[in-house]
């Protein structure tokens, strides 16, 4: 129902940065908020960044000064940004769309299937 394509990652060192992106499409789900989610070693999948479809951007504490999210609303492209990386940044990165599927009412989530992030001390 949505397609979402991710890209980027892999390995990083210390304090360097990494770029992911992704990008979804669909022909029947109204798409409204889009986001990163990741799963590190040993913790549940936590959100990590989104921009909401009224353009507001949050943030997880875990990243907030150091990662960047932006939208490309007109092709539904999420990009996240990862400067001053920490091992414990570590680990495998989802994106996120919910939405609408035709005209239902209730809100639902679709994820990518992820994509690694590694970083290095």
């Amino acid at each position: 129902q949505v397609q979402l394509v991710e890209s980027g990652g892999g390995e990083g060192q210390t304090g360097g940065s990494l770029r992911l992106s992704c990008e979804a499409s669909s022909t029947i789900v109204k798409m409204k908020d889009m986001s990163w989610w990741r799963r590190t070693t040993g913790q549940d999948r936590s959100f990590v960044a989104g921009v909401v479809g009224g353009g507001y951007t949050n943030y997880g504490d875990a990243v907030k000064g150091r990662f960047t999210v932006s939208r490309d609303f007109a092709k539904n492209t999420l990009t996240l940004q990862m400067d001053n990386l920490k091992p414990e940044d570590t680990g495998v990165y989802f994106c996120n769309v919910g939405g609408y599927l035709g005209d239902d009412e209730i809100y639902r989530m679709y994820w990518g299937n992820g994509t690694p992030v590694t970083v290095s001390s």
